[in-house]
């Protein structure tokens, strides 16, 4: 016996010296700093006792200019003799891992990512939370793969681009249309990338895109490589900048990417206003700024901003550029140094910044595993409560647009047989939309409605193109024979995407005439699903009184149907919101997407962009959304004057106040906000969560918005119950609006907030010395 528990203790001693040996093998090796090296492990930049601004100036000391040049580009070269391996910058984690950039790929022990759905899905939710959620789960599944050395650590996401106009095929990655949601998007997906708050070391690098006024891809002959944007003051203040400024200053983000184009004449990252004085010195970026991949050869090449290759590494470098997605700075900037019109010292600056991000990720602190992160593996990729978090964030994602009768939601009992038709009725990959990875697994909108009732299915057309009716009979069949038929139709990365713009807002091809047809035809209610990143004109469908419902599902991610099911047969109370204006056609009759002006203008017939300033005709407007209950919303307590300090440095004189406003610089911002109190009273059948969305209209001005989001707020309200909600406004930077120059003042005077249909006017006033000027 004795004998056998000694060859039993000693077969589990080699199994896990065995079992040991591989997982040191299999594990990720040091990027530098390798502690078991003695010619490396002493550097003074491998000593984590150290701050890492030392570390950071004694590893450039010991760089040559030719080692230094090729720490320029996206594929930064190793640098064998400081033990420093090669490092791909590029990796993508918009919603979810992607291997759209060379840093990340899939196979192996990580065959896929969790996919969570579009940005502009996720925005639908108007849960800030949620977007701070799946940031932590992307981050995680990103650090695994790291350690499985399929990743990297730098990932070139969120887009926080404002979705200007409707037919950006881009604009599916964006937050949508408001500055005020893009800044908080920006800055809680960020959060929960980096996992920062508390600190200056990284989980992962994020990276806010693409700065700035970018939101033209291939329009009309106009392609982002040869676009000026003609942006004024005014409008990169108070639309464009939101959200970059936030991601920096609230978000603490470790990279800010420049864009393709030009503004004003000068390309972004070759524009020392933008980069260097903006970004980094008025914002205060921590971290580096990136080119969008081969931007730099194309203000050369396309653009001609420059004579030579060597002056354009010099101005990209000049201006604030620390490292070019491409190969232009690490081939011309040895040369601009050799004929004098850059420093090597300017070199050095720059990076300064990418060094010390790749040492606040820990690259340089040794042993992966032995790290904070180190324990991340495959177990944490695709784990089942990742996967069940991406179906959530599509079920609160999902917009009803339409519900007469109601026809939804439909019931299992009474719908036993669903005819599921149309051309993304059963589609997988284009469920997760652009930038997306490859996904875990999938449900498609037919998997998921067939878990509650028995299904007929006919795609009705072959693709989303739809270019003839060929397959219209079987629809119109499989409609006649079901007691509840779904329409499944919409767009696909075919019809917008990057370098795709749309040419305008109506169903592709045939779409609406087998929407009609079926609809004739069915003999119980029709629900119509929308699955697109950007508005479409659906107004003969709002219209049809034999359409009972119309779901907008963007582009819900991996586990889309099962969402878009749960929510058509009641399984979830539907509460998304939509982040972006849909507009009739009409509207694009005098609108060139090259036209940058938000603010309309009437004498020339420019109708303006967005809810904030555009009054024209719609479609749905942005923040519609219906729930399977009804909500009623009251303000409680909300005050009814508020004095606005003046900053003790400034005088009561007209540079403080003018027009009837208070420049926000003047003013004491950290003492002035306002709480509203809120009653949020679920009268209905059903428990639901509601999106409290804030507006304020400002006093009238020719130059402010119409009005504008300054808060929101999700709450859970159970059927026939209330919840007080308090809701705090911050004074300087949600109720001050931009003036021509650029300037941000805060109005003086009567400032309407609206919170669904409950109205509060608010009277800002100016304080000077404990006197209020009116």
């Amino acid at each position: 016996m004795s004998g056998g528990n000694s060859i039993t203790k000693s077969t589990s001693s080699l199994f896990i010296f065995i079992f040991l040996f591989v997982s040191i093998q299999a594990a990720r090796p040091p990027f530098a700093c390798d502690q078991k090296n003695r010619a490396f492990r002493n550097f003074p930049f491998c000593q984590t006792n150290l701050p890492i601004g030392d570390r950071v100036r004694d590893l450039i000391g010991r760089l040559t200019l030719q080692e230094k040049v090729k720490l320029l580009g996206n594929n930064a070269a190793a640098v064998p003799r400081l033990g420093i391996k090669g490092y791909e910058w590029w990796s993508e984690a918009l919603h979810g891992v992607s291997n759209v950039g060379p840093g990340t790929k899939f196979g192996g022990e990580f065959p896929g990512a969790t996919s969570f759905p579009q940005v502009i899905t996720t925005a639908a939710s108007f849960n800030a939370s949620l977007w701070e959620e799946i940031g932590r789960v992307v981050s995680d599944e990103a650090r695994a793969m790291y350690n499985g050395e399929m990743g990297g650590l730098t990932y070139w996401s969120p887009n926080v681009n404002i979705f200007r106009d409707p037919r950006w095929g881009r604009g599916q990655e964006t937050p949508g249309e408001d500055p005020v949601v893009a800044a908080l998007y920006a800055e809680r997906y960020v959060r929960g990338l980096q996992g920062n708050e508390d600190g200056d070391s990284l989980k992962v690098a994020a990276c806010c895109k693409h700065y700035t006024a970018y939101d033209l891809d291939n329009w009309g002959g106009v392609d982002r490589f040869h676009f000026n944007a003609k942006v004024t003051k005014q409008d990169i203040e108070d639309t464009f900048d939101v959200p970059f400024r936030s991601c920096v200053k609230q978000g603490k983000v470790a990279s800010i990417m420049c864009s393709y184009n030009q503004v004003n004449g000068i390309p972004t990252c070759a524009d020392p206003q933008l980069l260097r004085k903006t970004i980094r010195g008025g914002w205060g970026l921590n971290g580096y700024i990136v080119s969008d991949c081969d931007s730099v050869g194309v203000f050369y090449d396309t653009q001609h901003y420059t004579s030579t290759p060597e002056e354009a590494a010099a101005a990209a470098i000049k201006a604030g550029l620390d490292l070019d997605c491409g190969p232009f700075l690490s081939q011309h900037t040895e040369n601009a140094v050799h004929i004098g019109i850059l420093k090597e010292a300017a070199i050095d600056t720059n990076l300064a910044n990418t060094v010390a991000v790749q040492m606040r990720l820990g690259m340089f602190d040794g042993e992966p595993s032995a790290q904070q992160y180190g324990h991340l593996g495959p177990r944490d990729v695709c784990s089942p409560a990742h996967q069940e978090l991406a179906v959530e964030a599509a079920r609160q994602g999902i917009v009803l647009l339409k519900n007469h009768g109601p026809a939804l939601p439909l019931s299992p009992r009474r719908h036993r047989t669903v005819a599921v038709i149309g051309p993304n009725s059963d589609v997988t990959v284009t469920m997760i939309g652009n930038y997306a990875g490859v996904a875990c697994g999938y449900t498609s909108p037919l998997q998921g409605i067939s878990k509650y009732a028995k299904t007929i299915h006919e795609k009705g057309c072959g693709d989303v193109a739809c270019s003839d009716d060929k397959l219209f009979a079987g629809a119109v069949n499989a409609a006649r024979q079901a007691d509840a038929t779904v329409l499944v139709m919409g767009l696909d990365q075919s019809i917008e995407a990057e370098f795709r713009d749309r040419t305008g807002l109506l169903l592709p091809g045939f779409q609406q005439e087998l929407i009609s047809e079926v609809s004739k035809a069915s003999r119980g209610p029709v629900v119509l699903v929308l699955m697109s990143g950007g508005p479409v004109d659906v107004t003969f469908a709002n219209n049809d009184p034999r359409i009972g419902a119309i779901v907008w599902a963007g582009y819900p991610g991996q586990g889309g149907g099962a969402a878009i099911a749960d929510v058509l047969f009641g399984a979830h109370n539907p509460g998304g919101k939509l982040p972006m204006t849909w507009y009739p056609q009409e509207y694009l009759n005098n609108l060139p997407m090259t036209t940058m002006d938000m603010r309309s203008n009437l004498a020339k017939g420019y109708p303006g962009r967005t809810y904030r300033f555009y009054k024209g005709p719609l479609v749905y407007p942005f923040g519609h959304g219906l729930s399977y209950t009804k909500f009623i919303t009251t303000i409680f307590e909300a005050p009814k004057t508020l004095a606005i300090p003046i900053d003790g440095r400034h005088t009561y004189n007209s540079s403080t106040i003018s027009n009837k406003s208070i420049r926000v610089t003047h003013a004491k911002c950290s003492k002035i906000s306002v709480q509203i109190h809120v009653d949020v009273k679920n009268v209905g059948p059903k428990d639901g969560s509601h999106t409290l969305l804030v507006f304020s209209k400002p006093p009238v001005d020719i130059w402010v918005p119409h009005k504008q989001l300054v808060a929101f707020q999700k709450v859970y309200v159970p059927a026939r119950s209330k919840q007080r909600v308090a809701i705090n406004i911050h004074v300087c930077k949600y109720l001050s609006v931009v003036d021509r120059a650029g300037v941000r003042r805060i109005p003086i005077g009567e400032h309407s907030i609206h919170i669904g249909d409950a109205k509060h006017s608010l009277s800002l006033q100016a304080s000077v010395l404990g006197v209020i000027k009116s």
